[in-house]
């Protein structure tokens, strides 16, 4: 069986060579599915209609790249671009988003959601303390044999 390790390092900000093996384990869902272009062209792709606040959130969240956010974040974007959504609206919106594929949910160890515009499979660093969901770098990936 294949199994991923990561080499993640115990205290990222003061000894980046410090590193400690993790078992990380595949994702096994294909999450390759439409990649977001920040227009309505792709929510009518994903089959969402593209009303002003599933187009004003995807320009949001798709706009700057691959990111994790959560719903508190994408809130506070949401209001410091002059668009004030309920927080109700934006946990609906990206529920729906990942339903259609536009987004992938990582829930870590049980904590809050955090939403991943990149929906490739790809593991994940979680960063206890800070709450900050971090893609592992494939340089970072080891792949080996297990029995």
């Amino acid at each position: 069986m294949d199994r991923l390790l990561a080499s993640l390092p115990l205290d990222y900000r003061t000894d980046p060579a410090g590193a400690s093996e993790v078992q990380v384990d595949a994702v096994e869902r294909d999450f390759s599915g439409p990649r977001p272009d920040a227009g309505k062209d792709v929510l009518l792709k994903a089959g969402l209609r593209p009303t002003r606040q599933r187009v004003i959130l995807s320009e949001l969240l798709f706009g700057r790249g691959d990111r994790h956010v959560t719903a508190e974040m994408l809130f506070s974007e949401a209001h410091q671009a002059g668009f004030p959504a309920s927080q109700s609206n934006i946990y609906k919106t990206l529920n729906q988003f990942a339903q259609a594929g536009l987004l992938r949910r990582v829930a870590p160890g049980g904590s809050r959601s955090f939403f991943d515009t990149n929906t490739r499979p790809h593991p994940h660093y979680y960063v206890h303390g800070e709450d900050i969901l971090l893609d592992i770098p494939e340089a970072d990936l080891l792949h080996c044999e297990c029995a």
